[in-house]
């Protein structure tokens, strides 16, 4: 099952309702994609 599109969503709602948070998130989606593609089991 690919977590990527769901992911995506929630990052994007939560970056809409706090806007000031979009440089944590998406170092944080970017550490779990990264992650997700040298194959780690989260």
């Amino acid at each position: 099952m690919n977590l990527t599109p769901i992911t995506s969503l929630i990052f994007g709602i939560l970056i809409l309702v706090f806007p000031k948070l979009i440089n944590y998130l998406l170092a944080a989606y970017l550490i779990i994609n990264g992650l997700l593609g040298l194959g780690v089991n989260l």
